[in-house]
C-alpha cells in the first residue's frame, strides 16, 4: 500500500467515492438477490446456485471480504492526508 502515499488528497477522496459506490452497489445487488430467492420455490433455487454464475458472484463476495481489509486501510491512509492539509 505504500504506493498510495503519493496520491493526493482531491484523488483520494474521488477514489474513496467510486468505492464506496461500488460497496453499495454490490450490497443492493446481494439484498435483491435475498429477497428474488424468497419468491422462488426450491428447485430453481437450486438450479441457479449451480451454475458458473451463482460460482462467480460467490467468490466476488469473497473477494469483497478480503477487499474490506485493503479500504480499511486506503480509508487510514485518506485520513491521514486530511490531518496534513
Amino acid at each position: 500500500m505504500e504506493e498510495l502515499q503519493d496520491i493526493d488528497q482531491p484523488q483520494a477522496k474521488l477514489a474513496y467515492t467510486i468505492i464506496q459506490s461500488l460497496l453499495k452497489g454490490h450490497e443492493a445487488l446481494s439484498d435483491l438477490l435475498v429477497v428474488m430467492s424468497h419468491s422462488l420455490d426450491e428447485d430453481v433455487v437450486k438450479a441457479l446456485t449451480n451454475t458458473g454464475e451463482w460460482e462467480s458472484y460467490l467468490e466476488s463476495k469473497r473477494e469483497l471480504e478480503n477487499t474490506k481489509i485493503q479500504i480499511e486501510k486506503f480509508t487510514e491512509i485518506l485520513e491521514d492526508l486530511e490531518g496534513c492539509s
